[in-house]
């Protein structure tokens, strides 16, 4: 057999929407939606550098039916790009793009080969001795096992099977096209190149059986290195699975341990950790952080009672760190120490104490407050976390009460 090599990437969702990140004040938001096209340019440009024999997308191309035929035409710009060069790019659709799902359709260039819905298919480069299986998706939700439909592998050649699924079970991930690991082996394939988790897994080596991730991280809740996986084969055998960076726009998770700290400590202590964040941003790439506050604090109530002005002042302090460094949200989640005694009056103390669990208060509160959130609502915008109208917009009262109870205390300790 010959050398070769080849790129495996799954999970672009080209154009993905935007889910409601537009109204958080200073994100870069024409950077994040044009994200999935920049990180598909990086892939296609990557293919081309390093002179890949071919390209496996094995899932979730597209995000959903096409808002316009923009996505459409510039996916076929992009593989132009690649058959320019003679770089083939085998597909499957996944649950995103399923048969059922896309309704438009422009003509891709000559390199490029869609796998049937149907049933499986084998697409085969005999230049290099390689045969590509694989099957899309023909609805959203595809339960049944479809591994065992996959032929055997072809006899003196390098076999990959394309497959979208969650094997046995990704948490986060819908479980589509179950199958075993086992199952895979069992066709005798030599790579098993899966989409549909957005997590880089190598899953197994014998033989290899790897999710690449996706190539941009959309959400807070795709955090890290996003991108692809570059294949080197020698002599029918694997001889490296190197991970590619591609993403553009990086997220992250930062808990900011505010334990014993005081209220005008707390701009310090944020500054340092954001500091430590984007120093420890070896990419350079922008990163976009959603910021918590944990541990107990004397102050909490305080801090909470003020969730609103800290917000902005989190963002401004980012900003002065780097032009690059965004603020998505910030949690106020900072609880109280453990109190023996209440410092505003046993009497008082007591009744706030007991305001939160106190069922017919919570009912009342609720009657009353109802339509006056409502028209909040409604003339400020959607509630961020961390905001008093969060809790009353999902008619948590006992949450207002709890939230508003620790507030009150606060203010009656400094007042007092």
């Amino acid at each position: 057999m010959t050398s070769f090599r080849f790129l495996h990437a799954a999970d672009i969702h080209l154009d993905s929407p935007l889910h409601g990140l537009s109204r958080y004040e200073g994100l870069p938001v024409d950077e994040i939606r044009s994200a999935t096209r920049a990180a598909f340019d990086n892939l296609v440009q990557c293919a081309i550098d390093e002179a890949v024999d071919f390209v496996v997308i094995a899932g979730d191309l597209f995000d959903g039916d096409w808002r316009d035929m923009g996505t459409g035409l510039y996916f076929a710009k992009a593989m132009g790009r690649l058959n320019q060069v003679g770089i083939p790019a085998f597909l499957l659709s996944g649950n995103h793009d399923a048969a059922s799902v896309i309704s438009r359709t422009v003509p891709w260039p000559p390199n490029v080969r869609l796998f049937g819905s149907k049933r499986p298919e084998t697409h085969r480069l005999p230049d290099i001795s390689v045969a590509i299986h694989g099957q899309s998706f023909a609805t959203q939700a595809v339960t049944e096992n479809l591994v065992i439909a996959y032929p055997q592998g072809d006899a003196h050649t390098f076999n990959i099977g394309m497959l979208h699924t969650a094997l046995a079970g990704r948490q986060g991930h819908a479980d589509y096209a179950p199958c075993s690991v086992d199952d895979l082996r069992s066709r005798g394939y030599d790579y098993w190149a899966l989409g549909h988790v957005h997590e880089f897994e190598v899953v197994s080596t014998e033989p290899h059986v790897v999710f690449p991730g996706n190539v941009q991280g959309r959400t807070i809740r795709e955090t890290g290195a996003k991108g692809a996986v570059l294949v080197n084969v020698a002599d029918g055998e694997v001889t490296s699975v190197e991970r590619i960076e591609l993403d553009v726009i990086r997220w992250a998770r930062l808990d900011v341990d505010c334990t014993g700290a005081r209220m005008d400590e707390l701009s310090d202590l944020l500054r340092s950790a954001l500091v430590g964040l984007h120093g420890s941003n070896a990419s350079g790439r922008p990163l976009i952080a959603r910021v918590t506050l944990t541990g107990e604090m004397a102050d909490a109530g305080a801090v909470r009672d003020g969730a609103a002005m800290l917000r902005d002042d989190v963002r401004a302090i980012a900003s002065s760190i780097s032009p690059d460094l965004f603020v998505e949200k910030v949690r106020v989640e900072v609880t109280e120490p453990a109190r023996t005694t209440v410092a505003v009056g046993e009497d008082l103390g007591t009744m706030i104490e007991e305001a939160a669990t106190d069922p017919d208060l919570t009912a009342a509160i609720g009657r009353d407050l109802e339509r006056f959130m409502l028209a909040a609502s409604t003339s400020l915008g959607e509630p961020e976390d961390g905001e008093l109208r969060l809790s009353a917009a999902r008619s948590d009262w006992a949450g207002v009460l709890g939230t508003a109870s620790t507030a009150l205390r606060s203010r009656l300790t400094r007042e007092g």
